[in-house]
C-alpha cells in the first residue's frame, strides 16, 4: 500500500497533435515501465503503448483515454492519456472528473489552440491544478515566450516560466533550470543520460534576468521570500519549490516547462515537476457526496481506514467482459467482497481487481483511497458510486455534452442486423455521448455523436470488430427549439369514464433562460401535494424531449409552477404528469417558439497565401469571421459557422489549400436559423 502523499493521479490533455501520447511514451520509458519507446505513427512493435486500438494505430490519433501506473523518485504516478480531438471530449471530461492534477501540453509553434481553450475550461470546471509543458521546441517557428504570453492573454492563466531554453528550433539542446540555475542536457540514444552542467556563458545574463523576474512575481505568494529579496539575501531552492507548490495547489499560478518529447528532451524535468508541484489525494479538498437517504451533503475524507467510497468513471467491454474503471476516494476495496451500488441500491461482488497498463492488466488483491484501478465482472453504469459498509452516498456525476450530428444506418442483411445490435449496445454503454434511437417514421436506426469523425470511428469499429456492414444515410443536424418570450398556461385534465376518473389542474408560466431546463415550484398552501409536483416536473421534462414546431428537443426554458387543484379521488401522479405536458405545449405555442441550429467554433491553420480563398469560402458557408493571427509564414483563422454548412469540409479545405491547411472545430452554441435558410 503506497503512502497517500506519494501518489499522483494526473492526466495529459491538449489540442490534437500537440504530443500528448509521445510524452506519455517517454514518461513510461524513463520510469522503467517500458524498455522500448514506440511512436504515434508506428506499427506493430513500434506503435505507442497507450494507443493500442487498431484504429488508433492506423489513424495516428488517440480515441480512448488509456490508464497506466509508473514510479518516479519514490512516487507512484497514475497516468491517463486523453484524446485531443474535440469529438472525443467525453474521454477528457471523465478523466478530469477523477484526477487530482493535470499536464496541459501546448505546441511550441501554434501555442494556445481551440482545444487548448476547451481543456482549460474543463480543468477549471473540475478545479484541477495543472502544470503546462510547451512541447515541440525543436520545430521551426517555436517560441516559448510567445506561448507563455498566449497562456496569459488567451486563457487568463498566471503562467510562471521555470526554465529558459538553450537554443531554439533545430539548435534546441536543453533547458536552464531557473531555480537551481543549472543547464540540463539529455544524452544517450534516447535522452536517458540526464546531465546537469553549468550555464553556458552567453546565456548567463539572460537566465539571471529571467530568474529575477520569476522570483519577483513569486514573492507575492510568500512573505518569507519577500523579506529575503528586500534584504538581498539568497533564497533557498526549497523555499521556491514550496511556494510554487502551494500556489499551484491553490490554482493561483501555472508552472510552465518546455522541451521536445519527440527529441527526448525535458521529460525528466516534467516528471520532477509532477512530484513537486501537483497534488496528492490528501492535498485536494475533501470530496462532497450526497447521502442517498437524507439528501444531506457529507464530506468524504481521503482515508484508507474509512468506509469505501469509489466513483465509476468509465466502462469498456471486450472478450473478457465489462471492465469498470474506478477512482477510490475513501476506504479500501478487497477482491471477493461485496459493495453497495448507491444508484441501484443493490450489492455487487468484486471478483477481480486489476491495475491497468494500457490494454494490459495486473491482478491485485486490494486497492486503497487515492488509487485508480479497474474491476472485472461488476455490473454497473458510468457515474455510479460504490459504497462500503455503513455508508450510502452518491458522488456528483460528470458533465456530458449533447450530440450535434445524427446519421441514419441500415444493416445490409439480417445477420448484419444482429451483429449491429450488439455493437450499438456496447458502444452506447461505453460512451455517454454516443446515442442510439429509432426513427418512428422510417424505422431506421439513428446514431448521434459529437462530430463526423466521432461517428466515422464507430462505423469503422462496427465493421472491424463486429463485421457489421451498414448502409449510411445523409448526416442530419441536431437542431433545437426554444421560446423567445414568456407565456402562461392553465390546463385542466378532466376525464370520467365510469369508476375513478382522471383529474389534474396545473397553472404556471414558461420563461426563456440560459440553462437547458429549469423548474421552479411556487405552489403554496399545499394546493398540489409533493408527489404530484414531482410528477409535474417529469411531465415538463417529457415535453422538452420533443418540440412542437418540427419535433426537435426543446432547450432554454424555465418552467414556473404557480398553482393548481386536485380531486380527492380522481387525481394521480400520471394525471398530473400528463397535464403538465399538455400545459407546457399550450404555453410553448404561445411563446413565439423558434428553431435553433448548432454553431461550430472553427479554427483553421493555413499557409498565408491561401488566406483569402479560405475566408471567402467560410463566408459563403454563412460563417462569421472572429479574427486571425499570423505566426511565422502561416495564419490561424477563427470563425463561427453553422454545423449544417461544415459537412465534408475537410475535403473542400484540402482542395482550397493544396492539402496544406488543417482545421479543428467544437460546438460554440445555438443560434436562430435565418428565415431565408429554413430547416
Amino acid at each position: 500500500m503506497f503512502p497517500l502523499n506519494k501518489i499522483r493521479n494526473i492526466g495529459i490533455s491538449a489540442h490534437i497533435d500537440s504530443g500528448k501520447t509521445t510524452i506519455s511514451e517517454r514518461i513510461l520509458f524513463y520510469t522503467g515501465k517500458i524498455h522500448k519507446m514506440g511512436e504515434v505513427k508506428g506499427h506493430g512493435d513500434t506503435s505507442a503503448t497507450m494507443d493500442y486500438m487498431p484504429l488508433e494505430i492506423s489513424k495516428g490519433i488517440t480515441i480512448n483515454s488509456a490508464a497506466t501506473s509508473c514510479f518516479w523518485q519514490d512516487h507512484q504516478i497514475n497516468l491517463i492519456d486523453t484524446p485531443g480531438h474535440v469529438d472525443f471530449t467525453i474521454e477528457v471530461e471523465r478523466a478530469l472528473r477523477v484526477l487530482d492534477g493535470g499536464i496541459m501540453v501546448l505546441c511550441g509553434v501554434a501555442g494556445v489552440q481551440s482545444q487548448s481553450i476547451t481543456v482549460d475550461r474543463q480543468m477549471k470546471r473540475y478545479n484541477v491544478p495543472r502544470i503546462a509543458f510547451i512541447n515541440k521546441m525543436d520545430r521551426v517557428g517555436s517560441n516559448v515566450f510567445r506561448v507563455v504570453q498566449a497562456l496569459i492573454d488567451k486563457l487568463h492563466l498566471n503562467a510562471f516560466l521555470l526554465q529558459y531554453p538553450i537554443g531554439s528550433e533545430r539548435d534546441f539542446q536543453g533547458v536552464i533550470d531557473l531555480i537551481e540555475m543549472q543547464a540540463h542536457y539529455y544524452g544517450g540514444e534516447h535522452g536517458e543520460d540526464w546531465q546537469k552542467e553549468p550555464i553556458p556563458e552567453h546565456l548567463k545574463e539572460l537566465a539571471q534576468e529571467a530568474r529575477d523576474n520569476l522570483l519577483d512575481r513569486l514573492s507575492f505568494y510568500s512573505e518569507t521570500m519577500t523579506e529575503c529579496l528586500l534584504n538581498e539575501q539568497p533564497i533557498p531552492c526549497e523555499l521556491i519549490w514550496d511556494t510554487l507548490r502551494q500556489a499551484t495547489l491553490g490554482q493561483e499560478i501555472v508552472p510552465v516547462l518546455c522541451g521536445s518529447a519527440y527529441k527526448n528532451k525535458g521529460v525528466q524535468n516534467l516528471l520532477e515537476a509532477v512530484n513537486r508541484y501537483l497534488p496528492s489525494p490528501c492535498d485536494r479538498a475533501s470530496i462532497t457526496a450526497t447521502d442517498v437517504e437524507t439528501e444531506q451533503k457529507r464530506e468524504i475524507p481521503p482515508d484508507s481506514d474509512s468506509p469505501l467510497v469509489a466513483h465509476v468513471f468509465k466502462l469498456t467491454d471486450d472478450e473478457y467482459g465489462q471492465l469498470t474503471y474506478i477512482r477510490l476516494y475513501s476506504g479500501t476495496i478487497h477482491k471477493g467482497k461485496g459493495y453497495l451500488n448507491s444508484r441501484t441500491q443493490r450489492h455487487v461482488r468484486v471478483s477481480r481487481i486489476v491495475r491497468l497498463h494500457a490494454d494490459e492488466r495486473q491482478d491485485i488483491e486490494s486497492a486503497s483511497a487515492g488509487d485508480i484501478v479497474a474491476l472485472l465482472g461488476v455490473n454497473c453504469a458510468s457515474g455510479d458510486t460504490l459504497c462500503g459498509e455503513g455508508i450510502n452516498v452518491s458522488l456528483e456525476g460528470m458533465y456530458i455534452p449533447d450530440p450535434v450530428i445524427t446519421l441514419a444506418i441500415t444493416p445490409h442483411s439480417q445477420d448484419d442486423a444482429a451483429r449491429l445490435e450488439k455493437a450499438l449496445q456496447r458502444f452506447s454503454h461505453e460512451d455517454p455521448t454516443f446515442k442510439v434511437n429509432q426513427d418512428p417514421e422510417s424505422g431506421k436506426t439513428l446514431i448521434s455523436g459529437m462530430g463526423e469523425l466521432h461517428l466515422d470511428i464507430y462505423l469503422e469499429r462496427m465493421e472491424q470488430e463486429y463485421n457489421a456492414k451498414v448502409y449510411i444515410g445523409k448526416p442530419a443536424v441536431a437542431y433545437r427549439e426554444t421560446i423567445t418570450q414568456g407565456s402562461n398556461f392553465d390546463y385542466t385534465l378532466k376525464k370520467q369514464t365510469g369508476g375513478s376518473g382522471q383529474y389534474a389542474q396545473v397553472i404556471g408560466r414558461l420563461e426563456p433562460c440560459s440553462e437547458t431546463f429549469l423548474f421552479e415550484n411556487q405552489v403554496r398552501g399545499g394546493e398540489i401535494p409533493k408527489p404530484f409536483i414531482l410528477a409535474c416536473e417529469k411531465g415538463f421534462k417529457d415535453a422538452m424531449s420533443t418540440g412542437f414546431i418540427q419535433g426537435y428537443p426543446v432547450t432554454g426554458v424555465k418552467v414556473i409552477l404557480q398553482g393548481g387543484s386536485i380531486h380527492p379521488v380522481d387525481s394521480s401522479e400520471n394525471a398530473f404528469r400528463f397535464a403538465a405536458r399538455q400545459g407546457f405545449e399550450e404555453a410553448f405555442r404561445a411563446a413565439h417558439p423558434q428553431v435553433l441550429e448548432p454553431i461550430m467554433r472553427v479554427e483553421i491553420e493555413t499557409p498565408s497565401q491561401f488566406l483569402g480563398r479560405i475566408q471567402g469560402d467560410l463566408m459563403a458557408r454563412r460563417g462569421v469571421l472572429l479574427g486571425s493571427e499570423v505566426i511565422e509564414d502561416y495564419t490561424v483563422i477563427w470563425a463561427d459557422v453553422p454545423l449544417v454548412e461544415m459537412f465534408g469540409y475537410s475535403t473542400d479545405l484540402r482542395s482550397l489549400s493544396q492539402g496544406m491547411a488543417a482545421f479543428a472545430m467544437e460546438l460554440s452554441g445555438y443560434q436562430p436559423i435565418p428565415p431565408v435558410v429554413g430547416v
